[in-house]
């Protein structure tokens, strides 16, 4: 039985120990963490990540758990269209899924070859000629056939396999939350909620997590992307300059703020990585090691595409494991998954460059082409999106 050590147990690395468990290996999964939960809020995931999801046998689930994401359109703060809500076709809308949800699905899905270690913090990786690829924690030395680094932006792995590489700020910070339905404000229960609002270095999204009391984590989602670093006050501290910040924005921004309790608040400094690896596998005697997820590819969010790709790195290296020898399945997913990341990161920070326009006159060139740049940034991103398939699947 071939086997694989998945280093980082967050959504990449769950979902890529589940794909492996499914081809028949025995996999272990190390986590820092001593306990691992995701962050109590929400994630889209746009049809190639419910594609991916899906090839990975989640399908069942995923369908309970997510909500279809309404077009709400893009406005200024002042309220006036920028871009007006269109319907979506149905194959090409994304959804929301809360992110407490996606993570117990996961969990469910990896079946009894995976075995599940907290508290292990992986301190060195090994690759050489003749010899399976090793991992080390200080104390416990792993070998495997396979190991999968998958922990993160600030991986350890990819930093002795890749030293080039550089963990950059993107110049942005972002707060994001879930008010359940109960403390949910009122004008937001008793109407359709959706969409953004992008004013000078700062943007708005809502978006609703089922219907009122449907679920039992469904509520209203919000994110908020701010120009500058992330803050360092505590978060009710936070959330009021978050009202001073957005103050004047269109309801029920300023409702939704009010309602949010603090410690439901999640904040992140945004971070990319600058270059991308120049390779996604090492090869290492007859295995080797990848790079999966933010480890691979960590990008700025704003097409909200960072766990739709994770997904599909685990689909496309469970597909490839099942049809070639290892080393010829680390070869063809460095193939397959390097250009994909570069092209939606190439997507990503066109809109970044969009959503950090600054200064009177900047402003009004760029809401002024609004209309037409964003349909297309947007339209171009969905083609990605869409036109994605596991690999044999289409």
């Amino acid at each position: 039985m071939r086997t694989a050590v998945v280093v980082g147990a967050g959504f990449g690395g769950l979902s890529v120990a589940g794909a492996l468990a499914g081809a028949g290996w025995q996999v272990t999964v190390l986590e820092r963490a001593d306990r691992f939960r995701p962050e109590p809020t929400a994630v889209v995931l746009w049809p190639n990540g419910v594609r991916a999801l899906r090839a990975l046998g989640l399908d069942a689930a995923l369908t309970a758990i997510s909500t279809p994401l309404a077009d709400g359109g893009v406005r200024r703060p002042d309220g006036q269209w920028l871009v007006q809500p269109r319907p979506a076709a149905r194959e090409r809308t994304p959804v929301i899924v809360h992110r407490e949800d996606l993570h117990d699905a996961l969990v469910a899905g990896l079946g009894d070859r995976v075995e599940l270690r907290t508290g292990v913090t992986v301190r060195t990786v090994r690759v050489q000629p003749g010899e399976r690829p090793v991992v080390e924690d200080g104390r416990n030395t792993l070998t495997a056939d396979l190991v999968v680094a998958a922990d993160g932006t600030e991986s350890v792995l990819r930093r002795q396999l890749a030293p080039t590489v550089n963990v950059t700020s993107s110049g942005c910070a972002t707060w994001a939350a879930v008010i359940p339905w109960y403390r949910a404000p009122q004008v937001a229960v008793d109407s359709p909620i959706g969409g953004e609002v992008l004013g000078a270095g700062y943007r708005f999204v809502v978006a609703s997590l089922g219907e009122y009391g449907s679920t039992q984590r469904g509520g209203i989602y919000w994110a908020a992307t701010a120009a500058g670093a992330s803050r360092p006050e505590p978060p009710p501290t936070q959330l009021t300059l978050l009202r001073r910040w957005y103050a004047g924005w269109p309801a029920p921004i300023d409702d939704l703020l009010a309602a949010t309790d603090p410690a439901a608040l999640v904040q992140h400094e945004i971070r990319e990585l600058r270059p991308l690896p120049r390779t996604y596998s090492f090869p290492s005697g007859p295995g080797g090691v990848v790079l999966l997820g933010d480890a691979a590819h960590a990008m700025p969010p704003h097409l909200g595409q960072g766990a739709c790709l994770a997904f599909e790195d685990a689909a496309t290296l469970q597909s490839l494991v099942r049809e070639m020898s290892l080393p010829d399945a680390l070869t063809a997913y460095d193939r397959s998954r390097r250009p994909r990341a570069a092209t939606v990161v190439r997507q990503t920070r066109r809109m970044s460059a969009v959503l950090r326009t600054r200064g009177r006159l900047a402003l009004r060139a760029r809401d002024a082409a609004l209309g037409a740049i964003t349909p297309r940034l947007w339209g171009s991103a969905a083609e990605t999106a869409a036109r994605w398939h596991p690999p044999n699947q289409g």
